[in-house]
């Protein structure tokens, strides 16, 4: 009896290194650690290919400056906490724009171009202010899940979502300048938390 028992000990054993063993044979898919992912997805066609509108009524699409990294923010002249931000855009673009960055400031109301026009000059802003249209808001809002304004979506040069900054509090333009120095500079990053 006791050799019955250790003999089926035994197979139990090998049989458990062996079952590991066989385990490890299949080979696993090739994985690209290389690079990141920014956890979010690639800009949709819907928001990369919408018409958007220059104060001199000409129009271009996102797609078109694939290649460069950009800062869509979301802004109205009446809006207070994004007069408070606009300084920090305008060092951002002062900062990067030789290294292909590039503030687009969306307009989410009707305000005429002779208003945008004046409110550019008193702010002396650097950057280019533009309409968004309704639809290309709304696909902007959907992704962050915000109905208020300011907030900025920051593009990365291949057209991918790199990260949402939602109102214009301290902390989170500090997190506005790290991620566009991070991106403008080819840093691998990830998903910012928001």
């Amino acid at each position: 009896m006791r050799k019955i028992f250790n003999n089926a000990a035994l197979f139990v054993v090998l049989a458990i290194v062996f079952s590991s063993l066989a385990g490890c044979t299949r080979t696993a898919p090739a994985v690209d650690t290389t690079k990141k992912t920014s956890g979010y997805p690639p800009l949709s066609s819907e928001i990369a290919q919408a018409d958007i509108k220059n104060l001199d009524g000409t129009t271009f699409k996102l797609a078109d400056k694939k290649g460069k990294v950009l800062l869509l923010n979301m802004w109205a002249t009446w809006c207070g906490p994004c007069r408070s931000e606009m300084p920090a855009l305008v060092k951002m673009q002062e900062t990067y724009r030789d290294q292909g960055f590039e503030v687009i400031g969306l307009n989410t109301d009707d305000e005429s171009a002779e208003d945008i026009t004046a409110f550019n000059g008193k702010m002396n802003l650097n950057y280019s202010l533009v309409w968004a249209d309704t639809g290309l808001q709304a696909s902007l809002l959907k992704i962050s899940n915000f109905d208020g304004i300011p907030q900025s979506f920051l593009v990365d040069r291949d057209g991918n979502l790199r990260a949402v900054f939602k109102s214009a509090n301290p902390a989170e333009i500090v997190k506005m300048k790290e991620w566009v120095g991070k991106v403008v500079n080819g840093e691998e990053t990830v998903k910012a938390e928001n």
